[in-house]
C-alpha cells in the first residue's frame, strides 16, 4: 500500500484559499499516519510538525518560464516513483490527484470573452502564457496517470465534464470550509460602528461589501452600474487591484464618490463584514470563493452570479440572489431587494445555517475518504 503522498503547489499565500486547503489537507493526513511532503517553490517559515517541505525552484524569467519549468521539475522528480501518490494544485500533466480550485481555464476564457473587444479577443488568443495554460490543462485533464479531480463546487465539476469529458468516477466535489467561529454574526455592534465611523458612513445607510481582488474578474464594474440604480444604498470595496485609479475615475464619472468606499486591500476583513447588510460579488467566474462562505457563517445574505462556484446552494433564493455576471438590471433589482431589513434578515439566518454544516471538519472527513481509497488501490482500481 502506497502511504506518501506528494502535495504540490508553487507559492504559500498566507490567506490564500488553496493554501487553507492544504492545512486542511495535512491534518487529515498526518492523522492517518500517512508520510506527507510539500513540494513547492517557496512555503511558509514554519511547517506543521512532522511535515516535509520540499523545494523544487528551478531558475525561470517570466511567468510561462516559471510554470513550465516548475512543471517539468516535478515531472522529472516526482511523477513515475511508485511509492508517491502526487496531487498537484497547479496544471501537471500526470498528477495522480488534482485540485481544480482555480476552475478551468477554458471556461474562464470564454466567459472572459463577453467584455472583450475584438482586438482584445485576438490578444487573449495569441498570448502564449493562456495557450500554454490552455494545453497543459487538457494533456491533465487527458492523462492516464490522472485518478481523480477534487473539485471545489459542482459548477467546476460540469464543466470539467463538458470541456474534457472526463467520467464522474474521477470527479469528486469537496466544497472548502469555512471557520464558524472567527466568522460569527456575533461580530458585534461596536465593530460596525468603528469601521462606519472610519470611512464616513451613516450608521443607518444600507451598506453593500464587496470583497475581492481583480476588480474586473470579481465583476465591480458591473456592481457600480447597479449601485448607481439604487437610491441610499452605499457600497463598501475591500481588495487589491493594479488598475484602482481606474476604478476611482469610474466612480467619480458615476457621480457616485459619496456612496462608494474604496478600502484597499486588508489582511481581516470581518469587521468589514460586521459593518455590512449584505456582500455583493457579480464575479465573471469564480470556481468557488471563500467570501462567499465567509459571508453565509456572518449571517449577511449573498448576490452572486451564475458563474460562481457559490451558485451551487443559492439555487431558489436560498441565502442569497443570483443574477448574470454583465446583467446589471436584475443585480440592480435584487440590491433593491436587499434593502428590506426583514429580507436580509431571513436570507442571513438561512446562509448563516448553511455554513454550519460547511466546516473544516466535514470538509476533512470527505478528504480522508477519498484518500483512503486512493492509497489503498495504487493500481487505480
Amino acid at each position: 500500500m502506497t502511504t506518501n503522498l506528494a502535495l504540490v503547489r508553487q507559492r504559500y499565500t498566507p490567506y490564500g484559499g488553496a493554501e487553507r486547503f492544504v492545512d486542511r489537507a495535512l491534518e487529515t493526513l498526518q492523522r492517518q499516519g500517512i508520510n506527507v511532503a510539500v513540494v513547492a517553490r517557496h512555503w511558509r517559515d514554519q511547517p506543521p510538525d512532522g511535515i516535509r517541505i520540499m523545494r523544487c525552484n528551478p531558475f525561470y524569467w517570466g511567468r510561462l518560464w516559471r510554470d513550465w519549468g516548475f512543471a517539468r521539475s516535478i515531472q522529472q522528480q516526482w511523477l513515475g516513483r511508485p511509492e508517491w501518490l502526487v496531487q498537484s494544485h497547479e496544471r501537471i500533466p500526470g498528477c495522480h490527484l488534482y485540485r481544480a480550485g482555480d476552475g478551468v481555464h477554458a471556461q474562464w476564457l470564454q466567459n472572459r470573452r463577453r467584455t472583450q473587444t475584438p482586438w482584445q479577443r485576438f490578444a487573449t488568443w495569441a498570448n502564449p502564457y493562456h495557450r500554454y495554460l490552455l494545453t497543459m490543462e487538457r494533456r491533465m485533464m487527458t492523462h492516464p496517470n490522472l485518478r481523480a479531480i477534487i473539485c471545489n463546487s459542482r459548477m467546476v465539476r460540469d464543466e470539467i465534464k463538458h470541456w474534457f469529458q472526463v467520467p464522474d468516477s474521477k470527479l469528486h466535489v469537496i466544497h472548502s470550509g469555512v471557520d464558524t467561529i472567527a466568522f460569527h454574526p456575533r461580530s458585534g455592534d461596536t465593530l460596525a460602528q468603528q469601521v462606519r465611523k472610519q470611512w464616513d458612513i451613516p450608521l443607518n445607510a444600507t451598506l453593500f461589501l464587496f470583497v475581492g481582488s481583480g476588480y474586473a474578474r470579481k465583476g465591480l464594474t458591473t456592481l457600480l452600474h447597479a449601485i448607481l440604480k439604487v437610491d441610499n444604498a452605499w457600497l463598501m470595496v475591500v481588495g487589491r487591484d493594479s488598475q484602482e485609479k481606474h476604478y476611482k475615475r469610474l466612480v467619480a464619472r458615476l457621480n457616485l464618490a459619496q456612496r462608494v468606499r474604496l478600502a484597499g486591500g486588508c489582511q481581516d476583513v470581518r469587521p468589514f463584514y460586521a459593518a455590512a447588510d449584505a456582500v455583493v460579488l457579480p464575479t465573471l467566474y469564480d470556481p468557488f470563493p471563500n467570501v462567499a462562505l465567509e459571508a453565509m457563517a456572518c449571517a449577511l445574505p449573498l448576490v452572486t452570479s451564475f458563474q460562481s462556484g457559490a451558485s451551487d446552494f443559492l439555487n431558489n433564493g436560498h441565502a442569497g440572489l443570483l443574477c448574470d455576471a454583465l446583467d446589471v438590471e436584475t443585480l440592480s433589482a435584487h440590491l433593491h431587494d436587499m434593502m428590506d431589513p426583514r429580507r436580509r434578515q431571513h436570507l442571513g439566518q438561512q446562509g448563516r445555517t448553511l455554513a454550519e454544516t460547511l466546516t473544516w471538519e466535514r470538509m476533512g472527513r470527505q478528504l480522508k475518504t477519498l484518500y483512503q481509497h486512493l492509497l489503498a488501490n495504487p493500481d487505480g482500481r
